[in-house]
């Protein structure tokens, strides 16, 4: 990659500075002779995507456990998911703090995400109007009473901060950038409460006026965007519909139950996208916490009419405290639903003060130690909140601030890649759609919590391993891949990833 450009705000490692003289990118993951493998390394002391090659061992002597030494033996022959892909959201927020910077490193900013010598990018959530994330509560009907959607439009928001930095999104990337779209409110006169934040849900019932024209809602949201070159690949059918559930819930909500959501997709919203040529999206349902994944899954997908409409589900980080086991649970219960990771953020605890943490690595190790865990427990994909922030947080109208893997400093015309940002590379640039997880194991189970690994096998034929060391010493690491053996010192704090053909 080419140079970063360190800057230390005191919060334990460093950040990489992009500005109208220098941008640090990534460059291309290139394919290695056999019998040796490309090692990335990233660490908070400073490293960022560093590459080294690595010759396979001539010893096949494996040093004890005491030495801190860890074997780990391949299974190509043992396969799981394939990759569907990573991305971010193109929320509001995002755009503002896009577009407050000059051209050429808007450009850079969205390069760094979606073009190839960047993250790799493909995939891309697109929230239906507005959310806390952006500067006023809006939907797209809040005309009263009007059930043929004839003043349907999308908003300024939509022109400003969304479709440009969208379209240059999908002009960037390499391969097809799979857009899903998501909405966090109907308009407040469909609503109980007659409010967009708050306890409230739809009036009346699936199948019943309200829930059919917020079924045309989604279509027309997919045909104004594409009027503007703009195709969806999937859909969640509501944001964290959960929360509209919640008395007082200070920012856009609209509360579902399973009940409703399975009987909302098996009599209005599946049949309203087939009859209108959009049959063949991927619909998501849940898009809320893990620890509800189960009980919604059994409620819907049970239901034959409504699974018909449904592809996958989509589950957020913020209650990733429940076990992995429900992701197996969900897997094994319904092994033809893919599973997507939606939403994932820092900062986001009620006791954590400081909302951006400029060059913090702990936040890049969670976010690192939470895709692996996902992606060992049937995971297709990931996929984070704002692409950009503020060096505040925002801007978000209820102040509800976070961290992101980019921070915009738009007074200093001038944005940094967070240590988060490199630890994502160091998925999204080795595990391309449809590569698929193999099998990886290690009998020293007692440092499970602080080395863990996931493998991978790609479309072009390569091995591909993934280790993070949380820990405050270096391992020794042997990967066995058939005859072939590399060895390698996993750092402190870091994480590596490994390549070879």
């Amino acid at each position: 990659m080419s140079r970063c450009l360190p800057r230390d705000y005191g919060c334990g490692s460093v950040v990489c500075v992009c500005n109208s003289s220098w941008c640090d990118f990534l460059g291309p993951v290139t394919r290695e002779e056999p019998g040796v493998a490309g090692v990335y390394e990233s660490n908070k002391a400073g490293l960022r995507f560093h590459k080294s090659i690595l010759p396979m061992a001539q010893d096949w002597e494996i040093p004890s456990l005491e030495e801190n030494t860890v074997l780990l033996t391949l299974n190509v022959n043992q396969t799981y998911q394939d990759v569907i892909g990573f991305g971010g959201a193109f929320t509001d927020a995002a755009g503002i703090n896009i577009k407050s910077l000059p051209g050429q490193i808007q450009e850079d900013l969205l390069r760094s995400y979606y073009a190839p010598e960047g993250l790799s990018y493909n995939v891309g959530r697109v929230p239906m109007a507005s959310t806390d994330f952006s500067t006023r509560q809006y939907t797209y009907l809040d005309s009263p009473g009007d059930f043929n959607l004839t003043k349907f439009c999308l908003a300024d928001e939509d022109f400003r901060f969304k479709i440009p930095f969208i379209q240059k999104a999908l002009s960037l990337a390499r391969e097809e950038v799979y857009l899903f779209g998501s909405p966090w409110s109907g308009p407040a006169w469909m609503k109980t409460n007659g409010a967009l934040n708050g306890k409230g849900k739809l009036k009346g019932n699936p199948g019943g006026k309200y829930y059919k024209t917020w079924a045309k809602y989604f279509v027309r949201f997919l045909q104004e965007y594409g009027k503007h070159g703009i195709n969806f690949w999937g859909l969640t059918t509501e944001n964290e519909p959960t929360n509209g559930e919640i008395p007082h819930f200070p920012f856009q909500c609209m509360g579902f139950t399973p009940e409703t959501m399975r009987d909302f997709v098996a009599l209005d919203l599946g049949p309203e996208l087939r009859t209108n040529d959009y049959g063949s999206l991927k619909v998501m349902v849940l898009d809320d916490e893990r620890y509800y994944m189960l009980k919604w899954a059994q409620t819907i997908l049970r239901d034959a009419n409504a699974s018909s409409f449904i592809s996958g589900i989509g589950v957020h980080w913020y209650g990733d405290f429940a076990g992995p086991e429900i992701l197996d649970k969900t897997h094994e219960t319904f092994p033809n639903k893919f599973i997507l990771a939606t939403e994932a953020s820092e900062g986001f605890q009620p006791f954590v003060k400081e909302k951006v943490r400029l060059g913090d690595w702990d936040r890049a190790e969670t976010y690192a130690s939470d895709i692996i865990q996902d992606l060992s427990h049937w995971v297709a994909g990931w996929v984070d909140w704002n692409l950009a922030l503020s060096t505040q947080g925002g801007p978000n109208w209820v102040n509800h601030f976070l961290d992101s893997p980019i921070i915009v400093n738009a007074s200093g015309r001038e944005f940094y890649k967070q240590p988060m940002y490199y630890t994502l590379a160091h998925f999204t640039k080795f595990l391309p759609r449809g590569s698929v997880r193999i099998g990886a194991a290690t009998v020293h189970s007692d440092i499970s919590d602080r080395l863990t690994f996931v493998a991978f096998k790609t479309p072009q034929k390569a091995k591909v391993v993934i280790v993070l060391n949380r820990d405050f010493i270096p391992y020794t690491l042997c990967i066995r891949d058939g005859d072939n053996l590399f060895k390698k010192t996993i750092s402190e704090r870091s994480i590596q990833s490994f390549i070879w053909w």
